[in-house]
């Protein structure tokens, strides 16, 4: 949103005025499954941007110091360090394949020099550390300089080793292996504001995990029933609030949300409060339930508000009323005719992702055909934008879209029959202070920034 005030941004306009910045990944038409993109996510500070894709790899980008020789490259992301985090598995008992896609990664707020970041695949939870390292030590008493020990009697003298300035290392090492605590299929990754303890959940079950211990975790949320054909909802996504340790909230597959008081009881299956919009009767079909499922949950950064994705819109939520949200924002509503296609072909199960600005005046999130997806929530305009290399040279403005449902299409709109649905954007972040946006395009990874930038 350009210049949505505070948070870091530049007050003032409220435009849309986004311009092209970069694009990450191959031209190729035909994509590798591993290649695609499965989560993005900015660290705290916004210098750091790690994407996660489904051959379970790792890669982080840095942002650009700016300097004198190039004043403009300030906000230039290019690559840091690049890693495989999980390895494709197979689980014996069950015999099912265990997938290496990363579903979610969370950076830890910087305690030192080093960056940890928690990324997960289905199963298993690792904690990684990110350092650099610019010096070696020479001159070593029992090896040579190539790491061969030496004959401990030729040794006449006692050597002090020194350090010597080397080309920079940036290393990335698995700290912690937290495996072994999920029956299903792994959601979510939340860390709490007291920086110790975190939440993963699957599809039942929600465990609580202190980041220094691998061996147990604590299970606060179990929705499994005992007889599994009874099984009504499941959970879709869990987040922690942003400045309360001990709350958290859940959604589900039936459209609600529970958020829970961990001071309460030890095991949160009684939520405190309980967010769900009453459905209207008349627009009731066979799709109801699968459209009202809910595939994120986001706390702005404010905490007093939370934002939910479900298929056709985005809601926000005020934490202090569960009737019904204080904003409903239509994503895509001309879909609602096309839903039993969307349904032929598996895309009404999409699972997309939304994201706040810095300062939780503007949200995002993505559509079909490569378009995405902002909302001014102060004064209620919205824009659609397109991820495409066609619009892709610096600093290029982004130029609105418009989709035509019916009658005449005018010039510049599309018609919502021609509109890819294999060209998705499931995936977005937000800069957590500036105007700056990464979004994912299957094996591309867009970065735009408002024209102020």
């Amino acid at each position: 949103m350009a210049g949505a005030g505070g948070g870091g941004c530049p007050a003032g306009s409220n435009d849309f005025q986004w311009c092209f910045s970069q694009v990450k990944g191959a031209v190729d038409e035909d994509v590798a499954e591993a290649d695609i993109i499965s989560t993005v996510e900015f660290n705290y500070s916004g210098d750091l941007l790690a994407t996660g894709d489904k051959g379970g790899r790792v890669v982080i980008f840095q942002r650009e110091q700016e300097s004198k020789s190039r004043p403009h490259s300030r906000g230039e992301y290019n690559v840091y360090s690049t890693f495989q985090s999980h390895e494709p598995e197979f689980d014996y008992l069950k015999s099912l394949e265990i997938e290496e896609k990363i579903n979610k990664i969370r950076w830890l707020p910087q305690q030192n020099a080093a960056h940890f970041l928690l990324s997960t695949n289905d199963k298993t939870i690792k904690l990684w550390k990110i350092s650099e390292r610019d010096k070696r030590a020479e001159g070593y008493n029992l090896k040579d300089e190539d790491g061969r020990l030496r004959d401990p009697f030729r040794i006449t003298a006692l050597r002090v080793p020194i350090l010597k300035p080397m080309d920079l290392m940036v290393e990335a090492s698995p700290r912690r292996i937290f495996a072994n605590a999920h029956t299903y299929h792994i959601n979510s990754i939340s860390v709490n504001s007291d920086h110790e303890t975190y939440l993963s959940a699957d599809d039942l079950r929600i465990n609580l995990w202190h980041l220094e211990i691998t061996d147990r975790s604590f299970n606060i949320v179990d929705i499994k029933p005992a007889n599994m054909e009874e099984l009504t909802e499941v959970i879709t996504a869990a987040e922690f609030h942003p400045h309360q340790c001990n709350v958290f909230v859940y959604s589900s597959s039936k459209g609600t949300i529970r958020l829970c008081d961990m001071r309460s009881s030890a095991l949160c299956d009684r939520h405190s409060k309980f967010f769900e919009e009453p459905e209207d009767p008349s627009s009731r079909s066979f799709f109801s339930e699968i459209i009202s499922s809910i595939s994120d949950v986001k706390f702005s950064h404010s905490g007093r508000y939370m934002m939910t994705r479900d298929y056709l819109s985005v809601k926000v939520w005020d934490l202090n009323m569960e009737s019904r949200p204080v904003e409903t924002h239509q994503v895509h509503e001309y879909l609602r005719s096309k839903l039993c296609s969307l349904y032929e072909n598996d895309c009404i199960f999409d699972k997309f992702e939304c994201c706040w600005n810095g300062s939780d005046s503007a949200i995002m999130t993505g559509s079909y055909n490569n378009f995405f997806r902002m909302f001014d929530r102060n004064t209620r305009r919205d824009v659609t934008l397109e991820a495409s290399r066609e619009n892709s040279k610096p600093r290029a403005s982004l130029k609105p879209r418009k989709v035509c449902t019916g009658g005449k299409r005018k010039k510049d709109e599309i018609s919502v029959d021609s509109l890819d649905f294999n060209k998705k954007i499931l995936h977005t972040a937000w800069h957590p202070m500036e105007n700056i946006i990464a979004v994912a395009a299957t094996n591309n990874l867009y970065i735009f920034q408002d024209k102020i930038n």
